[in-house]
């Protein structure tokens, strides 16, 4: 039974990863996405140092819950209007191991926005220290914690018609105390 558990799993995360790498809609969405509000937020806040690096963990974290609540809104909408979705529910697997494997498909998404805004965001504010292991540790366990509730919402979510409105008014509530111990904890390893 464990077996089969974590080959359905990795059925799923391997037909997630397959699908986006052929069509790229989701990580370039994401990516775009992500840009700009560094962009946005780099033009905007013009603000001198010692005020940008109390910042700095806000705006990376605004930046990641929005980007991933885009990427979770078209993970699912991509299942639900191709058809996947029923496919998936007609399996002959636990409906456990479609949620992990959704999970860990859509962390793999978000790891990989992540990996591309944190350089550009170190060049555009000149902030070297988000490098450090410690904070790339929180980053990591703050995505778990985001994407984890965030799959799970938005696979509720995806048969409403107003899906798309529905998630962020559903997902940030109750994502709040994650997102806030993730910008606490990443400011006191910005600030030292």
């Amino acid at each position: 039974p464990r077996s089969s558990f974590l080959q359905a799993v990795a059925a799923v995360v391997r037909k997630d990863l397959t699908a986006e790498f052929r069509s790229r809609e989701l990580l370039s969405a994401m990516l775009v996405f992500s840009m700009l509000v560094i962009l946005i937020f780099n033009f905007a806040l013009e603000l001198e140092p010692s005020v940008r690096k109390k910042v700095t963990a806000g705006v990376l974290w605004t930046t990641f819950a929005f980007a991933g609540t885009l990427g979770l809104n078209r993970s699912m909408a991509v299942e639900k209007d191709r058809g996947c979705l029923d496919g998936l529910l007609l399996a002959p697997v636990d409906r456990s191991a479609i949620n992990f494997g959704k999970v860990i498909s859509n962390l793999a998404f978000m790891l990989i926005v992540e990996a591309i805004v944190l350089p550009m965001y170190a060049v555009l504010y000149n902030e070297l220290r988000i490098f450090q292991p410690g904070f790339l540790g929180v980053i990591l366990l703050g995505s778990v914690g985001y994407i984890a509730v965030g799959t799970l919402l938005a696979s509720m979510s995806i048969q409403a018609r107003t899906r798309d409105v529905l998630l962020p008014i559903l997902l940030f509530p109750v994502a709040i105390p994650v997102l806030l111990a993730s910008v606490k904890a990443s400011s006191g390893f910005l600030t030292g």
